[in-house]
């Protein structure tokens, strides 16, 4: 039997699409707001070790902490675009019956 490699990721409520063309194939990338945020910490991590290997002044801790201001950048645009980013808003629609929730009709 055969098997086939699905190349197109499912997607993710709220995520947003990267893609890497290839010579016959393109490859869908879904990446969501904790996926992000993983990728940073790992990020972070490598480029700490990578400063500490080859120095902080190095070119391969540079590029390292380049990736990690790219994801970093990018997880701040995600919020950014989120409808649900006001705070108020987000309590409001968990607790309505707050005081800070109040409506008033003239």
């Amino acid at each position: 039997m055969v098997g086939f490699v699905n190349t197109i990721a499912t997607p993710v409520q709220g995520a947003k699409r990267a893609s890497c063309a290839s010579a016959s194939r393109r490859m869908v990338v879904v990446y969501n707001k904790e996926m992000i945020r993983d990728k940073i910490a790992a990020a972070v991590k490598e480029a700490s070790e990578k400063s500490d290997k080859f120095g902080k002044q190095s070119q391969e801790a540079a590029v390292a902490w380049d990736v990690v201001e790219e994801l970093s950048a990018e997880l701040s645009h995600e919020k950014a675009n989120d409808p649900k980013a006001d705070p108020l808003d987000v309590y409001c629609e968990e607790s309505p019956e707050a005081d800070e929730c109040r409506t008033y009709e003239d």
